[in-house]
Order: structure tokens, then C-alpha cells, then sequence
């Protein structure tokens, strides 16, 4: 089973998506601030992360950064998360190695389609 962590500080979103993927037969993890984020991603090796920029203790960019740049964690696809929409936003979310970057308000089908690029 594919187990994805969920990282973002809005709970009604983790909820949200979390249910709508366990539905889909994904195993679901998540945390509600960087810190943990960080913490679960190395605990767990989940197969895919999905990570929110703006957070609580650490924003996903550095979370992203510092996995990215771990050997033993630099494998696994990140989809950023964010309602930053800027360009600039979308650049600095590449920079530190995000694979994927999807903006809020988002659809649920949408995000599905892109982490299934990944675990397909």
C-alpha cells in the first residue's frame, strides 16, 4: 500500500484530503506543523509527501530542502501545497526540490492526478 504524509497546518484540509485518499486505498499519515512534518517524513519514508509552504515551528520549504538534500530521503516526490500563487512563490518551491506545486483552493481530482504520476 501506498503511504502518503500529509503536512499542512489546516486541519479541514488534512481531513479533507486524507479521507478522499484512503478512499482511493492510500495509507495516510499526517502532521499539522513542519516540525512533525520533518519528524514523520524521516520516521515513516513515506512513498510521497504532500507539504504545505506557510507553517508553524518549519515551513515546507525548508522541510523540502532538507529531505531533498538527504541522500537517504531525496527519492521521495513532494507536492507543495500552497495559496501562494506567485511566480516567485512557484520558483522558490522548485528550488528546494519540489516536484510538484499545487495552489490553493484546489480540487481534489487535481491532486489525484498528480500523485498518481508518482505512484502509479
Amino acid at each position: 500500500m501506498t503511504k502518503i504524509l500529509i503536512v499542512d497546518d489546516e486541519k479541514d484540509i488534512v481531513e479533507t484530503l486524507s479521507f478522499m485518499l484512503q478512499t482511493k486505498g492510500y495509507e495516510i499519515i499526517s502532521a499539522y506543523d513542519g516540525e512533525e512534518g520533518l519528524k514523520l517524513a524521516k520516521e515513516e519514508a513515506p512513498d510521497l509527501i504532500i507539504l504545505d509552504v506557510m507553517m508553524p515551528k518549519i515551513n515546507g520549504y525548508k522541510i523540502c530542502r532538507l529531505l531533498k538534500y538527504d541522500a537517504k530521503y531525496k527519492n521521495i516526490p513532494i507536492i507543495m501545497v500552497t495559496a501562494r500563487s506567485q511566480d516567485t512563490d512557484k520558483l522558490i518551491g522548485e528550488e528546494t526540490g519540489a516536484d510538484e506545486y499545487i495552489t490553493k483552493p484546489f480540487e481534489f481530482s487535481d491532486v489525484l492526478e498528480v500523485i498518481n504520476k508518482y505512484t502509479a
